[in-house]
């Protein structure tokens, strides 16, 4: 008791820029708060969550936590590699950054199942925090704690997913393997024909992730955390002990000191990595999602309950609140396009067709964004080697089943860099 009552004396003048304000950089802030920090934000867009925090799948999913990097996911990126609408496609067009990126993803191969096991040990931690903060500060977020349903559409995928949930298990996690009868128990609605079984993970959840961080954001505001929107941050540099960013907003630069800097800028993070001679890989992996806007009463009836992992066709769906379908999917290894294209878009709209084909799909919202990924899947969270500086990036497609427990640990490890080494 008495070491927390010091170290909380001792941050609370002390000043933190976080660049980011999605849902990573908006549970950081959050956590850094409640330490006694004060917190400014930087975000490019106008509002908190604009990218890739606005309209992903929805699911805090521990048992998606098994890392792509496996011969599997290689040879599967090869047999797509020429067909428009793939699950998985791969533009071939070469470039430093894209090869860099695939020798190190091909050399973390090795390092699959412990990757897995570690980032579903970091899940359900995240898990546990997220209810906390859920809890503690009221947000109201579509939430649905019906667990998550995932669906295998070939022997192979459900013999693949047998092995996953071993690994699960070694890292505290409990599914139960279902057969095509048991699946239609848990969720009724389902047209079960192109699935031969599935596993059910209770303890997951879903919600909206842009109303949690929106509302998370506003519960920061009034803890006394300051938003610079519209906000391009150019240069950040350590000079004289503090760490000085230069930024332009309403077309005036401005310069401001800080104590330390969290760089939760996603895929953009490499590029600040970069102006801070570090090095951190990311590429951005792109993925879509539609929402379907469920105005009639059997589409509303229709609509599952339970949250799905299509595990064949890498499609997630989320029921956010009565009148609203969220499906997302698929990954584009495409560079920083954040094109729309509706050959990517259709099988979406295909897949809630033959899974819920009483859903209407008249009305229906596409969007897309890109996944800060790192060759081995697993996000960077921690130091730079310049004092004061640090990060919370790399999250992949577990942004926000991640995003808790990350941000506690860097504000952790913030709290714990002996005043940031500065003086």
């Amino acid at each position: 008791m008495g070491y927390v009552l010091f170290t909380v004396l001792e941050v609370v003048l002390k000043k933190i820029a976080i660049i980011g304000a999605g849902v990573t950089g908006v549970t950081t802030a959050y956590q850094l708060l409640k330490i006694g920090y004060i917190v400014h934000v930087f975000e490019k867009e106008r509002y908190v969550a604009m990218e890739t925090s606005f309209a992903n799948g929805g699911q805090i999913s521990v048992c998606n936590s098994e890392v792509w990097t496996s011969w599997k996911t290689v040879f599967q990126g090869m047999k797509w590699i020429f067909q428009k609408d793939a699950p998985l496609l791969f533009n071939p067009m070469p470039s430093v950054h894209k090869l860099s990126w695939i020798l190190e993803f091909l050399g973390n191969i090795p390092n699959h199942k412990n990757n897995t096991i570690l980032t579903a040990k970091m899940a359900i931690e995240s898990r546990k925090e997220l209810k906390k903060i859920l809890k503690s500060e009221n947000l109201n977020i579509d939430l649905k704690e019906k667990g998550i349903l995932n669906l295998s559409n070939s022997q192979e995928n459900f013999q693949h997913g047998i092995k996953v949930s071993k690994w699960l298990k070694e890292a505290g996690l409990e599914r139960e393997t279902l057969n095509k009868q048991d699946i239609k128990k848990i969720e009724p609605s389902i047209n079960t024909d192109g699935f031969c079984g599935g596993f059910y993970t209770k303890s997951d959840m879903s919600g909206d992730i842009h109303l949690f961080t929106k509302q998370l954001a506003e519960k920061c505001a009034q803890r006394g955390a300051k938003f610079h929107f519209t906000t391009n941050v150019f240069q950040i540099l350590k000079k004289n002990k503090k760490i000085k960013i230069t930024f332009s907003n309403e077309n005036k630069n401005l310069i401001e000191n800080f104590d330390g800097v969290v760089i939760c800028a996603g895929v953009n993070s490499k590029h600040f990595s970069s102006l801070l001679g570090d090095r951190i890989n990311i590429y951005p992996v792109k993925g879509y999602s539609i929402t379907i806007n469920l105005d009639d009463k059997l589409s509303q009836t229709s609509a599952p309950e339970i949250s799905l992992l299509d595990d064949g066709l890498k499609i997630v769906s989320s029921r956010l609140g009565k009148k609203r379908f969220r499906i997302a999917g698929t990954a584009e290894f495409n560079g920083y396009n954040k094109d729309i294209r509706m050959d990517r878009i259709e099988p979406l709209v295909k897949w809630c067709r033959n899974v819920f084909p009483k859903v209407s799909t008249e009305k229906v919202i596409p969007w897309t964004g890109l996944r800060p990924m790192t060759p081995s899947m697993m996000p960077k969270i921690g130091k730079s080697n310049i004092p004061g500086v640090f990060y919370n990036t790399g999250h992949g497609h577990l942004g926000w089943t991640l995003s808790a427990i990350s941000s506690k640990i860097i504000a952790e490890k913030i709290l714990r860099s002996d005043n940031f080494k500065i003086d």
